[in-house]
């Protein structure tokens, strides 16, 4: 880190130096911990792991705050089910107050054969920390950690922090929205750092300005009493699985953009590109297959809805009978982009699949959850002292502004809460980092950097302030 370029007041050259060795000594330790966390199995869904997973992990979590010095630890039990884990480490009187969030719930392995390492052993493999969750985001629980350590060793922690970790983020759930709606003064803070998102490209400081609303939706087709021969009634006997196929495929115009009747989908981003060359690279397409949509790449997954179908029940290859089949069903995932209603936007979908379905074949579609989008102030005093840090943290480079297609629908949550306070996304999830599929993993520079960043980000808001 070049730290003749450290910004500010006489010694902060000298205070940046000394928190960026406290970080570098603390990193083995760090992996250390990080392996803990990504050992515990913490999906939260108790029909794919048992719930005693995650609250292990948020067990650890609570232990990890005590450990710290925080006062007021608590587990909370959301009304979804999940556990949430608090923490209020007090800083000097008249100090600001910022809230540090990250999530220890993680995504199902997938496919756990695909994987090069265990999913659940952290395993470090050509520089980089494997293993779910890695990144996203019990990395970014390892980050906040590390960087109050480094505050705590050279002059103490300038503000007064709250630590929140949900146990349910990746379900969409709600639980933590509707604790903090029926808690309002649990979470209120001055400044909201949210350790989920990641820079656009490694090496590129970046903050999230915006993030897309989110539902999930579980559809059913029923056409039959029951299975039939496909010899003696295929051919006029409805099938329930092309049914849903034929529902699922009216999203989709012919360039393969998403399109909901009723939903407006032409938007444009207005911020940093995102080169198209650059993203068939990070998404790993195949030679010769084409991206789907239309607008530039930026417009499509930061500034337009989209609809993925996120799963189907239907029969495997492996064993499957010559039979039409009498009822299919299918997991889909909504994203809604900032400007946009979440609710509103379901509906519409609901809607547009009920209408679509073919041949009279009777549908059910449950939504199992959804959280609105949301657009950050990236003008206020909180995004100057973060750029002010990351600058410093990475050799000089200028804090870049991206959105996200993603969602994480306590932002918007806190913003109605709190609409005073500022919300700032950073984490580790680069595109290296693979999050949400197989052989996710966490860059530790990245972790190391970050890390310094948000140290120095709460020294320099707390003189802010």
């Amino acid at each position: 880190m070049d730290l003749s370029t450290a910004p500010g007041e006489p010694g902060q050259a000298d205070r940046t130096a000394a928190v960026a060795a406290t970080v570098a000594g603390l990193m083995p330790r760090a992996r250390t911990e990080l392996a803990e966390l990504v050992a515990f199995k913490s999906v939260a869904d108790p029909s794919q792991f048992p719930r005693s997973e995650c609250e292990a992990a948020a067990s650890w979590v609570a232990g990890a705050l005590r450990d710290e010095g925080f006062e007021d630890v608590a587990v909370l039990d959301t009304p979804d089910g999940t556990q949430s884990v608090y923490g209020l480490l007090p800083g000097p009187a008249g100090a600001p107050t910022v809230l540090l969030y990250a999530h220890y719930d993680v995504q199902p392995p997938l496919d756990e054969a695909a994987w090069h390492t265990p999913p659940f052993t952290l395993t470090e493999r050509d520089g980089r920390w494997y293993g779910r969750g890695a990144a996203d985001c019990k990395g970014g629980l390892i980050m906040h950690l590390l960087a109050l350590r480094a505050l705590r060793e050279n002059g103490g922690v300038p503000v007064t922090v709250k630590v929140i970790a949900e146990g349910s983020e990746e379900q969409g759930t709600g639980g933590l929205q509707q604790y903090a709606e029926a808690h309002p003064e649990l979470l209120a803070a001055d400044s909201i750092v949210i350790g989920d998102t990641g820079n656009f490209r490694m090496g590129l400081p970046t903050v999230t300005a915006s993030l897309r609303g989110m539902a999930v939706l579980r559809v059913g087709v029923e056409t039959l009493a029951g299975n039939l021969h496909s010899g003696q009634f295929g051919g006029a006997a409805p099938d329930a699985l092309a049914a849903l196929i034929r529902t699922l495929d009216s999203v989709r115009d012919a360039e393969g953009g998403t399109v909901i009747d009723g939903v407006e989908s032409g938007s444009r981003w207005e911020g940093l590109a995102y080169p198209e060359e650059d993203f068939r690279r990070d998404a790993k397409v195949l030679d010769g297959v084409g991206l789907t949509g239309s607008g530039s790449v930026a417009d499509r997954i930061w500034a337009q809805p989209s609809v993925t179908v996120l799963g189907i029940d239907c029969p495997p290859v492996v064993g499957a009978t010559p039979s039409v089949q009498a009822s299919a069903r299918a997991v889909i995932g909504l994203r809604v982009p900032p400007g946009a209603d979440t609710a509103k936007t379901t509906e519409l979908l609901v809607s547009h699949l009920e209408s679509h379905v073919p041949w009279g074949a009777r549908i059910t579609v449950e939504v199992v959850g959804q959280g609105q989008p949301f657009r950050a102030d990236t003008g206020s005093p909180a995004y100057t002292a973060m750029a002010e840090a990351l600058r410093t943290a990475y050799d000089g480079a200028e804090m870049q502004i991206a959105g996200q297609g993603g969602s994480i629908p306590l932002c918007d949550t806190l913003s109605s809460l709190y609409p005073l306070a500022e919300i700032l996304l950073i984490g580790l999830s680069e595109p290296e980092a693979q999050i949400h599929a197989v052989n996710e993993s966490v860059s530790p520079e990245e972790l190391e950097r970050m890390s310094v960043a948000e140290a120095l980000f709460l020294h320099g808001y707390a003189q802010r302030v």
